[in-house]
């Protein structure tokens, strides 16, 4: 079953260990409405790096998919390609450094549990 956007808020992050890796590429799929030959895609893009089990099958943290729910938002939403969701996220971390309010057009993208 999919877990509903509302619940990758920072309130309901915080209640797992976002690092653990929880769910199978299928699941992980089905959480992010895409199929997991594009998260095999993203993987080789270095866009997200499940870890591994002993049989070496793919293990996707809560951090993989807050990272890939922001990814699609600026793909899907704002109409980005791969390289330029990876660009615009990395800008909105260098503006939260520094204290800098982020363009209202962005408020939709969450980065503070982002891993890119």
């Amino acid at each position: 079953m999919a877990v509903p956007a509302e619940m990758a808020t920072t309130s309901a992050a915080r209640m797992i260990d976002l690092d653990k890796p929880l769910y199978t590429i299928s699941v992980a799929a089905e959480i992010l409405e895409t199929h997991p030959r594009t998260l095999m895609m993203y993987e080789s893009l270095h866009l997200v790096v499940p870890r591994r089990t002993s049989t070496n099958r793919r293990r996707y943290s809560q951090r993989d998919v807050l990272t890939l729910q922001a990814i699609q938002r600026l793909t899907r939403r704002h109409g980005l390609n791969l390289a330029g969701a990876r660009y615009v996220i990395q800008c909105l971390r260098l503006l939260a450094e520094h204290g800098i309010p982020r363009p209202p057009d962005l408020a939709d993208i969450d980065i503070e549990h982002v891993n890119l």
